[in-house]
């Protein structure tokens, strides 16, 4: 197994599109490191480049501790799984998944060891003598994922790899990957825009912007330690909440917005005490936003009437959509709660778990 390290890698292109800048990271051996973002934000782009298949335009890749910036893809000992699969389509499973081995002239027996051992961990032993036109979606990857097993690199790289499946396919799939991770110990680099998968799958995450790294973290770490706005509305589902208002102090230090009114508790004002009178984000995540008479204590703000404008009954939760004149928020609640277009009802906020962000930079404030 090995670690991967990458020194302020900087990927430009000939049209001088800058992909990836000054990036640097440490994965851990037998880290499974996430790497998310929206589309165009550099993460497929990073991951190519410590696969040697994109040369890199500044810095320094390092795997196990050796330099590999000049070292050709198939000397880097790792393996990659891509979106489209990229089976050989006149070739057998058992091919596929034995075709590198057999490149490396090793012996049959060992081959054949290999590709039962892959093919027994992902379920596949019945589809040996299939080609791929005669597999499912599922069953496709599942070859792909077993083609990069065999050969036992120090390194797996997995670019996408579930976004041509079915919402079920995917969570089942997320499944195996996670329990293929446990079961081979090993270090995995996984590229997704799909922030769900990175807080369900990874040990660590990678959240990227316009190919700037924002934040490395765990994934609770992440969810709850957002360290700008971005990183805080893109890690959530149904994401955080951002409210324009304004600070104001006279006496007691108030969030003011066209929306709601309350007093900021003690352990933020610090924080705050440089924006009497400027504009500021709120965030606040929707199971933070909650009806008025369900809660008590003072840990929260007084209440706000809200008029509910959209209603999304999703089986074992409800999402209730209200707005300002600017934007829509979200609430989670539990499906008890019976609610339509139309009705008025108090909420409040729990203090506790609320955010400030700069309104012209982004960055959380406390």
């Amino acid at each position: 197994m090995a670690s991967v390290e990458l020194k302020n890698v900087t990927k430009v292109y000939d049209n001088q599109v800058v992909a990836v800048k000054e990036a640097s990271l440490e994965i851990k051996d037998r880290e499974f490191a996430v790497l998310v973002g929206p589309s165009g934000c550099g993460k497929s782009t990073l991951l190519r480049m410590i696969a040697g298949l994109e040369e890199i335009s500044e810095g320094e890749i390092l795997i196990d501790g050796k330099t590999v910036n000049d070292v050709p893809p198939k000397n880097r000992d790792i393996a990659m799984v891509f979106q489209n699969y990229a089976l050989y389509p006149h070739m057998t499973v058992f091919d596929n998944m034995a075709f590198g081995l057999k490149l490396r002239h090793l012996p049959k027996t060992e081959i054949k060891q290999r590709v039962m051992e892959a093919a027994e961990i992902l379920h596949i032993k019945d589809y040996l003598d299939r080609k791929p036109k005669a597999l499912s979606g599922g069953q496709r990857q599942r070859v792909a994922v077993g083609r990069a097993i065999v050969r036992k690199p120090k390194v797996f790289l997995f670019d996408e790899p579930l976004s041509n499946l079915d919402a079920k396919l995917r969570v089942q799939m997320r499944i195996e990957i996670n329990r293929l991770y446990n079961r081979l110990n090993t270090t995995m680099i996984y590229v997704t825009h799909d922030q769900v998968e990175a807080m369900t799958m990874g040990t660590k995450i990678v959240v990227l912007k316009d190919g700037v790294i924002q934040q490395v973290d765990s994934p609770l770490n992440l969810y709850n330690n957002p360290v700008n706005q971005f990183v805080a509305g893109f890690m959530g589902s149904p994401a955080m909440n951002f409210i324009c208002g304004e600070i104001q102090q006279n006496g007691d230090v108030q969030f003011i917005s066209e929306l709601l009114k309350f007093e900021i508790p003690e352990p933020v004002l610090n924080k705050l005490k440089d924006y009497n009178r400027k504009s500021i984000l709120l965030g606040v995540r929707p199971e933070n936003v909650l009806l008025a008479n369900s809660v008590s204590g003072d840990i929260y703000s007084v209440p706000q009437k809200i008029a509910v404008d959209v209603v999304e009954p999703i089986g074992n939760e409800i999402f209730l959509y209200f707005r300002d004149s600017k934007q829509n928020y979200c609430m989670r609640m539990p499906p008890e709660h019976i609610y339509a277009c139309g009705d008025t009802i108090e909420v409040v906020l729990n203090l506790s778990k609320i955010y400030f962000f700069d309104s012209e930079t982004g960055y959380r404030l406390a």
